[in-house]
C-alpha cells in the first residue's frame, strides 16, 4: 500500500494517478481534497500522522506534501518550517516506526545558483528560506528514516484543476494577449509533474536509495522556456518580453540564478527517462487536445 501526501497538489495528484496501476493508493490532502476518497492529514500534527499510519499500516509513503510558494516562505517564516521541516520529520518518523519506504520530494533551490547543471555531489548552499526548509526537510529524512530515497526537481509544470504553474501561467495571459515580461537570465530544468510522477513510482518499484535529482533534462532560461510554451500552443511569441532578473521587484525571495539538474545519475537507474522542453509540452498538448 502508497500513502501519499499533497495528492491535492500538482505532483500528488500525478503521482496517485500513476501509482494506481501498480499499487492500492491511499490519497491524502491537507485542504482541499481532489479525490473522493482522499483522506484529511495535517502533516505538522505528529500524532494525526501516526494514527493514519496505524489505520492504513502503509509500505510506502511519497511525501509531496509542501510550502512550495518561495515568496510566503521568506515572509511566513515559522510557517514554512513547520509544513516543511516538521511535516518532514513527522512523516520519516512514521515511515521509520512501521517500516515503510519514504520518497521524499525535494527542490533546485538547496543550491546557490551560482555553478549550475549541479549533481548530487555538490553541496547545497540555499539562498532563501524556502531552499532552507527543503534541506533541513532533507536532513530530518535521512536522520529519522532508515530507507528513503530523496528526489530533487525543478520547476513543476503540467495540468491541474485549479493550480496555475508557469506553464499555464503563460498559456493563460497569451490567450488573453496580454503581454508579459519573463526573465532571460535566470536558468532551470523545468520538470513535467507527470514525468517526476512516473520516475517516483518506478524508484519505489526498484528499491532506490539515497539522493537523485529527478528533474527535465534541459536547462534552459525561463524566457526561452515562455517562448517554446507559446510555439506549442500556436500563442503570440512577440507578447513575451525578456528582462532581467534585476528588474523584478515583485520577488520578496532572492532566486538562485542557475539551479539547474544534473540527472545523470537517476537515468542510469530508471526506465523512465527525463524529459527534454519539448517532449513535455508535446505530452501536454496531447492531453489538452485528447
Amino acid at each position: 500500500m502508497l500513502l501519499v501526501t499533497g495528492a491535492s497538489g500538482l505532483l500528488g495528484s500525478k503521482i496517485v494517478n500513476c501509482a494506481e496501476r501498480n499499487f492500492t493508493v491511499v490519497p491524502t490532502h491537507g485542504t482541499n481534497p481532489l479525490q473522493s476518497k482522499s483522506i484529511k492529514l495535517n502533516v505538522v500534527n505528529l500524532e494525526e500522522v501516526l494514527t493514519i499510519f496505524q489505520k492504513f499500516k502503509p509500505n510506502m509513503m511519497v511525501h509531496a506534501a509542501s510550502e512550495t510558494n518561495v515568496d510566503k516562505c521568506e515572509i511566513e517564516k515559522e510557517h514554512a518550517w513547520k509544513v516543511n521541516v516538521e511535516g518532514a520529520m513527522n512523516i520519516a518518523f512514521a515511515c521509520n516506526k512501521i517500516g515503510a519506504k519514504l520518497v521524499y520530494i525535494s527542490t533546485d533551490y538547496v543550491f546557490d545558483g551560482l555553478k549550475g547543471y549541479y549533481n548530487e555531489e555538490d553541496k547545497p548552499n540555499p539562498i532563501n528560506y524556502y531552499g532552507v526548509t527543503k534541506l533541513e526537510g532533507e536532513k530530518k529524512v535521512i536522520q529519522h528514516c532508515q530507507d528513503y530515497v530523496i528526489l530533487r526537481t525543478s520547476v513543476l509544470y503540467g495540468w491541474h484543476p485549479w493550480k496555475q504553474n508557469f506553464v499555464t501561467w503563460v498559456i493563460n495571459q497569451l490567450k488573453q494577449n496580454k503581454e508579459i515580461a519573463v526573465v532571460q537570465d535566470h536558468f532551470n530544468t523545468p520538470t513535467l509533474a507527470d514525468n517526476l510522477a512516473e520516475m517516483s513510482t518506478e524508484a519505489l518499484q526498484k528499491d532506490l536509495h539515497g539522493v537523485y535529482h529527478a528533474s527535465g533534462s534541459e536547462r534552459i532560461s525561463r524566457y526561452d522556456f515562455a517562448v517554446q510554451i507559446a510555439k506549442t500552443f500556436n500563442l503570440d511569441t512577440s507578447l513575451i518580453k525578456p528582462i532581467e532578473m534585476s528588474q523584478l521587484t515583485s520577488w520578496v525571495a532572492k532566486r538562485p540564478k542557475d539551479s539547474s539538474l544534473n540527472t545523470n545519475k537517476i537515468r542510469k537507474q530508471l526506465k523512465t527517462q527525463p524529459l527534454n522542453i519539448t517532449q513535455g509540452l508535446k505530452l501536454m498538448r496531447e492531453e489538452a487536445e485528447a
